[in-house]
Order: structure tokens, then C-alpha cells, then sequence
């Protein structure tokens, strides 16, 4: 970064922050980078898109800007929005401020320490309960009624994600290639349409320990208007239950649902269908449409990874994860199957 010139834009922006000091990346993240900084008042939190490699219509700082600011103030916890940047030249990139909270992203059963499992099921609860929050959102009301195109949106998503997966891959696989066509084929023709996080698990929320809560919900840059069980499902990819030994090969997801007294998926979907009063019965297709969206995601990082342009450790064996993914997708549809 330039620092002097993010110094200078911070204290003519950014209300109350005083003189920045300093700036750390807060590590963890494959995608956005996140930095605390540093200031005469208080921290701050600055988010850019990654280095290298960013694809169109990905990693959009306004998007993440403007749905967290139209949160502040719902029953949705989110960072205070502070401060956009659309010049360039100050960082190199578009960013954004934020209100710094003091809570955690956890992912691990370490990360999460050892809490009472009735502490960890009320957690894992909590987090059903926000996400049917942030489907109840009256997305017109806030100010978000153009904010996406929900009709048609598995449809577009489907297209969006191909041509990334274009974009990114090392190498043809035609076990997706049969993926594609299976989830074009069993898509609904109708879907409900609410705002969507598109990438919800609790490792993108903040976290304080002692008890655990969830304080704030972050990494937006994926939000959109779309399906509500598009966003169950890809939390459900997410998710690991004991003995799942497939899912802890992925590297993105955690082991925190381990945590003795979590829900496990099924008792998780169902929590959130008792909240939303959503019927979740066609859950396997949008679980099988989490694996695709994870998959193609995973191969862009890769895609980084293989272009010296991540910043942090962890990438060296992701790739790996896509093949697998790719065919607990296949088992998921193979289920839905009559």
C-alpha cells in the first residue's frame, strides 16, 4: 500500500477514526483481504479485492459497501459502514471502511476454545436464526430493491458460475462438464426471492467466545437478490458432521461443527426451516448447487495460487478439494433422484 496516501484519505474520510498509525492484515481470508488499522481513536477495518486474477463481476468492494450500509440498523448484525473509496490511486484498488468489532472469525473447534456444548448448540442455533434474518429482510424497504434480478436467478447463477469456471481452470474435467448439464436439467422452475448472502457459514461471521455470540456477519461480496435456500445450501456444503472424513479434506471448511453440542446439518436445515417457516424439501438440489459454486470458487483461488498472488498460507493444496466436491455434488442429486 501506499501508506502515506491511505493515511491522508483515512483522516479526511473516515469520521472519528483520528491519525492512522499502522495497518496488519488480519489473515485467515482466500479471497478479499481484510486489514485492521490503526488509528488515534479507534481501529478500523479496511477490505479490498485480492491481488491478481480477479475476476469480472467478483470481489466488488461497492456492493460489499452497500448492502452492509443498508443492514446498519436491522435485525441483521453487520459492521458499521463507514468510509467508500472508488479511486484507484489512493491503494491501487477500491475499498471500503468499516467499524471494527471485537469478536473473532472461527472456523476450528480450537479457534472456538471449549465452551458448555449448550453454549455451542445455542451458537449453531443463533447462526440459523441469522441467516433466516437476513432472508426476512425487507430488501425494498432499505433501499436494495435494485440491488439484483431475482427472477431467474439459479438460471444466471448457473451461467455466472461456468464462465468463471472457464476463466480459472487448470485443467478440463468432465465429471463437471455432467454436473452443469444434471443441475440445468432438475433445476426448479420457481423459487421464492429474498437478499441472499451467497457465501454464509460462520467462519464469515464475528464471533465473541466467552459465551460464544455472533456479533456481526461480514464478507458480503457475494450478496445479491436470489433464492434463500441457495444460501441454506451452500451453508450445508459447508458443514461437517462426525465421521464426514470427505468433508474435512476440504480446506475451506472448518471443523468448528464438530464442537461438541453443534447441530449437526440436518438438525441445522431443520432449525432453519422451524424459523423461516421455508419447506426445505428440495434441500439435496440446492446442496448439490453449493458444491458446483464452492468448486468453481476453490479453482479460482487455485487459480491465484498458481500466479504467485495470495497472500497468506493455506493455498498450496486447495486444488485438490475441486474433484471432490465435484462428485459430492453428484451423490447429492443421485439422491434427489425418483
Amino acid at each position: 500500500m501506499d501508506w502515506p496516501r491511505l493515511a491522508d484519505w483515512i483522516a479526511t474520510h473516515v469520521p472519528g477514526a483520528g491519525e492512522a498509525l499502522s495497518a496488519s492484515l488480519i489473515s485467515g481470508g482466500k479471497s478479499n483481504l481484510t486489514y485492521r488499522v490503526e488509528c488515534g481513536e479507534r481501529p478500523v477495518v479496511l477490505r479490498r479485492p485480492p491481488l491478481g486474477h480477479v475476476l469480472p463481476t467478483a470481489h466488488d468492494m461497492r456492493r460489499e459497501w452497500r448492502v452492509i450500509s443498508a443492514l446498519n440498523g436491522t435485525p441483521v448484525p453487520v459492521p458499521e459502514a463507514l468510509a467508500f473509496c472508488a479511486d484507484e490511486e489512493v491503494i491501487g484498488a477500491p475499498f471500503y471502511v468499516m467499524g471494527h468489532v471485537d469478536g473473532a472469525a472461527v472456523r476450528t473447534r480450537a479457534e472456538l476454545g471449549d465452551p458448555p456444548p449448550e453454549q455451542a448448540r445455542r451458537l449453531s442455533q443463533r447462526l440459523a436464526e441469522i441467516l433466516a434474518a437476513i432472508h426476512d429482510v425487507d430488501y425494498r424497504q432499505v433501499g436494495l430493491g435494485d440491488f439484483g434480478r431475482p427472477e431467474g436467478y439459479l438460471a444466471r447463477q448457473l451461467n455466472r458460475w461456468e464462465q468463471q469456471w472457464e476463466r480459472s481452470k487448470a485443467a478440463d474435467l468432465p465429471e463437471y462438464d455432467r454436473l452443469v448439464g444434471r443441475l440445468r436439467e432438475r433445476m426448479p422452475a420457481r423459487s421464492e426471492s429474498t437478499l441472499v448472502h451467497g457465501d454464509y457459514r460462520l467462519d464469515n461471521t464475528l464471533v465473541r467466545r466467552d459465551p460464544p455470540e455472533i456479533l456481526a456477519v461480514v464478507d458480503w461480496e457475494m450478496s445479491t437478490l436470489g433464492d434463500p435456500l441457495a444460501d441454506l445450501g451452500l451453508t450445508l456444503t459447508y458443514w461437517q458432521d462426525p465421521g464426514d472424513a470427505e468433508r474435512a479434506g476440504v480446506p475451506v471448511a472448518g471443523d468448528v461443527t464438530l464442537a461438541p453440542g453443534f447441530l449437526n446439518a440436518a438438525e441445522f436445515a431443520a432449525c432453519y426451516a422451524k424459523v423461516s417457516g421455508r419447506d426445505i424439501s428440495d434441500i439435496n438440489y440446492y446442496v448439490a448447487f453449493g458444491n458446483f459454486k464452492l468448486a468453481v470458487i476453490v479453482e479460482g483461488i487455485h487459480a491465484r495460487f498458481r500466479q504467485g498472488k495470495t497472500v497468506g498460507e493455506g493455498f498450496d493444496g486447495i486444488g485438490a478439494a475441486v474433484p471432490t466436491l465435484i462428485a459430492r455434488a453428484h451423490r447429492m442429486l443421485d439422491q434427489e433422484a425418483p
